[in-house]
């Protein structure tokens, strides 16, 4: 805010306070858990789904929080869930995908070779996969290595895939394809009826992530195939062919947040680097860069003229569509409660925050925990914005 204030003029100043001010004061309803909250929330009929690292699944009415009921699993849901005809698909960390009706009666259960986490950095592996409905298939991947396609109706395995290593990323569906990246390094074009391999294409690799991961899921758009992995590269793939068209190397670290295309501009997050950028997605060119001043993994959302997205510090801002002008910030009640902790005011760390209080790169975790970091992306619901976080509370928002 103080950064902010040093750039506009001082009515524009009193403006910003106010409608930061009300940002704030729009809190529609908030849902507690006991554990936090990774994967994104979806929205369908009224009702808001989503899962927990508490190994609960849960329906909550998107008028009023209300709980309407949950599932328990036997491990963390780090995963999105998706929703077709009447049925509501999710992942647990048990390693079973779940079919449930909308009155929460589990239909059937698809059990896969088990979940684990990717062994390097493995703090940092947050998610699972998440599943995709089409053609009456659910594609996903697995901690097992393997993709899979299963019969929405049944249960039944359609079709599996072997990877050489961990699939946490969400499948992309197009021309017939099933693109999906995994932790072997490779980029994998599938046929979507069979499992057939169109094509892979071999990420470039990093000093520190030399096998260079696909963990960033892909996102589809005139005939290109955008996904980014842990070599602190992003790219841009031909869909057809598999070749690189274009890719854009960052810094200090990855861009895998999920894709948006609006309106013909390709929009992204980085980590370590900080930014969100607005891209032409046929040759990479920026459009204009954000400074969010901290780790962005969370997909971004589009409501009329403005996009929104959260951070690992528990900001979830809101930034015009033309010019990437900032015009809505929220903070989480975790912010809110323990900036003072970790940062300074102007969000920047602490002076002697790696002199005692993160000594490891676990602490991170425990950081993003604390704060209320949101590392999923929002779902739009009429004129208001749900958001998971960290915290392990739920939030709707007007906006």
């Amino acid at each position: 805010m103080v950064l902010i204030i040093k750039k506009i003029s001082l009515l524009a100043c009193l403006q910003c306070i106010i409608f930061f001010l009300t940002a704030q004061e729009n809190v529609i309803w908030k849902f507690k858990t006991s554990a936090p909250l990774i994967g994104s929330p979806v929205v369908d009929n009224d009702i808001v789904y989503f899962g927990g690292l508490d190994s609960n699944f849960y329906a909550i009415d998107a008028v009023t929080g209300a709980i309407k009921w949950k599932i328990k699993t036997n491990g963390d849901i780090r995963s999105t869930p998706c929703i077709n005809n009447g049925s509501v698909y999710f992942l647990g960390g048990d390693g079973i995908l779940y079919c449930a009706d909308k009155s929460g009666n589990i239909k059937w259960k698809f059990t896969t070779g088990g979940e684990k986490k990717y062994e390097l950095y493995s703090f940092a592996d947050y998610f699972q996969s998440s599943p995709v409905y089409h053609n009456n298939n659910i594609y996903f991947g697995s901690g097992d290595s393997c993709i899979y396609a299963v019969n929405a109706q049944t249960g039944m395995l359609a079709w599996k895939v072997k990877t050489g290593n961990i699939v946490h990323t969400r499948p992309c569906i197009y021309a017939d394809k099933i693109f999906i990246g995994s932790f072997d390094g490779w980029f994998y074009a599938l046929n979507e009826k069979d499992g057939t391999l169109s094509w892979k294409f071999k990420s470039v690799g990093q000093q520190y992530f030399p096998i260079g991961e696909f963990n960033g899921p892909a996102t589809a758009f005139s005939g290109n195939i955008f996904a980014g992995g842990r070599d602190f590269n992003f790219y841009a793939l031909d869909a057809d062919k598999g070749y690189c068209r274009w890719n854009m190397r960052f810094k200090r670290g990855w861009a895998i947040t999920p894709p948006l295309i609006a309106d013909s501009v390709l929009y992204i997050g980085t980590s370590d680097d900080h930014l969100f950028l607005a891209l032409n997605p046929f040759n990479g060119d920026v459009l204009w860069k954000f400074d969010a001043k901290y780790n962005i993994f969370g997909g971004a959302v589009v409501k009329d003229t403005v996009i929104y997205f959260g951070t690992m510090m528990g900001h979830l801002y809101g930034l015009g569509k033309n010019g990437g002008k900032l015009l809505y910030d929220f903070t989480t009640d975790g912010y809110n409660a323990h900036r003072s902790i970790y940062f300074k005011t102007d969000d920047t760390y602490r002076d002697d925050i790696f002199n005692g209080i993160i000594k490891r790169n676990e602490d991170f975790l425990d950081l993003y925990i604390a704060m209320g970091g949101i590392i999923s992306q929002p779902a739009l619901y009429k004129d208001f914005l749900i958001t998971t976080s960290m915290d392990g509370t739920i939030y709707c928002l007007k906006i």
